[in-house]
Parts: structure tokens; C-alpha cells; sequence
């Protein structure tokens, strides 16, 4: 593939669950170990809306994206913490309006990149870039020449946040957001949303979970405030922050009393 960069050869690790892998499992996949499963199992104990948040994420990300290309005109789109390829990734779903859109993908997990390189290698419009999603300075010396950075781009950070821990640092998730926003181009727009919950059992049993089982490559569930401080100075895009599945939703989204009570997936879309 044209633009993207030849992955460096890394051993996979089946024994130790990835959050990757995991989210895939939750989606239906099957790109996944036992390790995976079993602690998808463990966190579906503490968390039994896990699955369904999975899905209402990945609804959101389609209609984020359809939104972005069709109402302002987005036609890069810069995405962290991507994940294994999937139905509908952020390319398929921006391409379908828009055969020009441009996506860079941003992932530092092996297994991801060894499917996302042999998945889109015949796509010239994708590029996929294998870096730590906090080194934001390589990222975008990766990814000149493909993304236009004095035109508008798409920052997504969509429920990927919650892995990173926090810092006294730049590697703080809010400093790099804050990092990356300040790199882009007037008209660019920032999507933001992670796992939050106002149950502090749930935040520290998942959080504690997460952390044991990944080997530490976890951060912290966070609160709806929390979330909210991502998108200070920014100008915050209707319906504004709230439960993804009230994000401009396709069909009239359950009432609340038939929602998760544990932990949703909360956050939205803002404008620089």
C-alpha cells in the first residue's frame, strides 16, 4: 500500500488480554484468544452492559463520521487508538459519501496492525500509522504528506481515552488531547468518548480489572466531568456531551430506565 508505513515486527502476546482484542470479541469478531474471552467474561461480572455499550460505541463512531463528511465537510480523519479493522471502519463509512476521504489510522498493538496492513493495502486513502497514540509530535511527522494539517481533520479519540493512565505530564490523556487540537487547522473537529460511570464501585472494580489483566496497559473510568474537561475552549457541537446513544440518534434510542445503570459510553463532538 502507497502510503503506508512497513510494520515492525513484534511477537504477539496470546496469554495476555488486549483491549483490542477484547472490544473485537465484544463486537462479534473473532480475531481473539481464550485470554480475551476469559477476560471479557470477568469484566461482563462487574459490568454486564459491557457488550451493549460495545455496540451503541460503534453505532455512534458510524454516525459521528456520516455527520462529519456529509454536514462540515470533513474529509480527513485522524484516528487513535483505532482497533482491530471491523465492519464499517472510519474509511468504509467516510468513502461511501466521499471516495476522496483520507484516514490515518493510529495503533501500537501488533495483531491490529498486522490486519490493518493486509486489509487495506489496496486502499491508497488509508494509511496506518504503528505509534503510541500520546506521542503526538511522531504522529504527525508520520502522517505529512498524507493528511493536510493546514486544512480542516477529524481528531477522533473514540473510547480509547479510559486506557490511558494519568500523568503529571504530556502524557496525560486531557494534555493529549490538548496536544493534538492545538496541531490542527481552523474548521477541524475533535471526537471524544470514553467509559464513564458515577458508580465508584463500577469505575474501581473495572479500572482495578483492566489494569491486572492488560499488564497495566490500562488507565481509569472515568466521570461524566471528567470527560467534559477534554473540551474546555472548544465549541461544543449539538446535542452537545451526553450518552453516545442520544448522539443524533437513526431511530428513538431506549427510554432510561431500559439503559445501562452501571457505566455508559459518554462524550460528543466539538469544533476548533
Amino acid at each position: 500500500m502507497p502510503h503506508g508505513e512497513k510494520p515492525r515486527t513484534e511477537e504477539i502476546d496470546m496469554n495476555t488480554p488486549s483491549v483490542a482484542r477484547m472490544y473485537d470479541w465484544l463486537l462479534g469478531g473473532v480475531e481473539n484468544y481464550a485470554s480475551d474471552r476469559e477476560a471479557c467474561a470477568q469484566l461482563l461480572k462487574i459490568a454486564p452492559s459491557t457488550q451493549l455499550l460495545a455496540r451503541n460505541n460503534r453505532a455512534f463512531l458510524r454516525r459521528v463520521v456520516r455527520t462529519l463528511v456529509t454536514e462540515f465537510g470533513i474529509t480527513q480523519f485522524l484516528d487513535h487508538g483505532s482497533g482491530l479493522p471491523t465492519q464499517d471502519n472510519v474509511h468504509q463509512i467516510a468513502q461511501r459519501i466521499d471516495p476522496n476521504c483520507r484516514v490515518a489510522y493510529v495503533d501500537n498493538d501488533p495483531i491490529v496492525l498486522a490486519h490493518g496492513h493486509a486489509s487495506l493495502q489496496e486502499n491508497d486513502r488509508t494509511l496506518i500509522v504503528q505509534q503510541d497514540m500520546r506521542e503526538t509530535a511522531k504522529i504527525r511527522e508520520a502522517t505529512e504528506g498524507f493528511l493536510r494539517w493546514d486544512r480542516p481533520i477529524a481528531a477522533l479519540f473514540v473510547s480509547v481515552l479510559h486506557c490511558l493512565q494519568d500523568t503529571d505530564d504530556a502524557r496525560d490523556p486531557a494534555a493529549v488531547v490538548r496536544a493534538v487540537a492545538g496541531q490542527l487547522a481552523p474548521g477541524s473537529c475533535m471526537v471524544i468518548c470514553q467509559l464513564v460511570s458515577e458508580d465508584l464501585a463500577v469505575r474501581d472494580g473495572v479500572t482495578q480489572l483492566m489494569d491486572v489483566t492488560t499488564g497495566g496497559r490500562w488507565g481509569r473510568v472515568r466521570t461524566e466531568e471528567e470527560v467534559r474537561r477534554y473540551f474546555d475552549g472548544m465549541s461544543i457541537v449539538a446535542p452537545g456531551l451526553t450518552d453516545v446513544v442520544d448522539w443524533r440518534p437513526d431511530s428513538v434510542p431506549p427510554p432510561k430506565e431500559h439503559r445501562p445503570t452501571d457505566w455508559v459510553e459518554w462524550g460528543g463532538v466539538a469544533l476548533l
